[in-house]
């Protein structure tokens, strides 16, 4: 995989030096998953019962994945190095400060509390541990972070009926917490049975932004906005095959998060050259680009820009109307997003300015 994803990468390199200093949005990023090989080692050290390598260069081959079902177990094993309130905060702060140095301004983060509670995490102190970081980052890094509560599905209902509670009750729901989502195996995990979780946290104010048709087909996608009613969909890679569900997607703006590294890492896509994003794009689907679990996919939100950039032959202009279409699609409110919107102009015309004329 490290080879695929290094020619992925060089084969995407002529924008990087824009896309580094480009203001950006990110819509799909996992709390844990992006936990970077420095912060998995030190976790590791401190809990030696796992069986997650300390040895940060280790950890390219234990993140080397043969199919989706091997990587959410792999995913799973980082998930259990997160034990205490400390974990949560170190892991959280620590994320905020890479997004920050890739010149991410917004960044709404997956969490899956159920994941760290059930483990033994008290609820109230997970709850302060990913605030205070959250504060900490936009104070320190200017990075401002929220949350997507999601359920993880193959832990099943239980699971969905924790994270409802934790995301709707007044006493515990955090400041930073703007939407609700499912992730998890797609595969003899039907979303039609999440409604009564997702029609609660709809009526809480959360937004709905599912997982669906990243490794099962575009029926998933529809019952992710039929049933689920979703705002977005993450991945929605099969929505492909169905020119209907394009059309549909396209008349109502609802945003695709594509991710295209991870889903050539979990052998959802088989080749970058096959990715749909350009059957997305072609149909008029708004799309929005991410990294998703960036350190295990040995990629960034800046590699994944620089890799949308070839697939879809976009020069500086086309990149930055893709950093403006994340913001439009996010759960910013208007004048904050007006304001990211102004600064990726910005940065833009002064970068133009400054090149040659070609």
């Amino acid at each position: 995989m490290t080879e695929r994803l290094a020619a992925s990468a060089e084969a995407g390199s002529g924008p990087h030096d824009f896309v580094a200093g480009l203001p950006k949005a990110e819509l799909h990023v996992h709390h844990i998953g992006s936990a970077s090989p420095r912060i998995v080692s030190e976790l590791a050290a401190r809990h030696p019962d796992s069986r997650v390598p300390t040895d940060p260069e280790a950890l390219a081959d234990y993140f080397t994945f043969t199919d989706f079902a091997h990587f959410i177990d792999v995913y799973l094993s980082v998930v259990d190095l997160i034990r205490t309130p400390e974990d949560v905060r170190l892991l959280t702060y620590e994320v905020a400060r890479e997004l920050a140095r890739q010149q991410v301004r917004y960044a709404e983060l997956t969490i899956t509390p159920f994941s760290s509670t059930r483990r033994g995490i008290d609820e109230r102190a997970f709850m302060e541990a990913i605030e205070d970081a959250r504060k900490a980052a936009e104070t320190e890094f200017g990075t401002v972070l929220r949350w997507c509560f999601d359920i993880p599905g193959e832990a099943g209902l239980e699971a969905a009926e924790e994270t409802t509670r934790l995301a709707t009750d007044d006493r515990l729901r955090p400041e930073g917490l703007v939407s609700f989502g499912l992730g998890g195996p797609e595969i003899g995990v039907p979303r039609p049975q999440f409604k009564p979780y997702f029609d609660r946290a709809i009526a809480a104010g959360l937004r709905s932004v599912p997982h669906a048709g990243e490794t099962t087909g575009p029926e998933t996608v529809w019952d992710a906005l039929v049933d689920l009613r979703a705002e977005r969909i993450g991945h929605g890679t099969s929505a492909a095959r169905d020119p209907e569900l394009l059309a549909h997607l396209a008349e109502r703006r609802i945003a695709l998060e594509v991710c295209p590294t991870s889903n050539i890492a979990t052998r959802a896509v088989a080749d970058l050259d096959e990715h749909p994003i350009k059957e997305f794009v072609r149909a008029g689907v708004l799309v929005t680009v991410n990294s998703d679990d960036p350190p295990m996919f040995g990629t960034d939100l800046n590699t994944e820009y620089a890799i949308a950039a070839r697939l879809l032959d976009l020069d500086e202009r086309g990149l930055a109307a893709l950093a403006r279409d994340a913001v439009q699609a996010s759960f910013l409110d208007e004048p904050a997003k007006a304001r990211l919107a102004a600064e990726i102009d910005a940065y833009t015309t002064s970068w133009l300015a400054s090149r040659p004329l070609r």
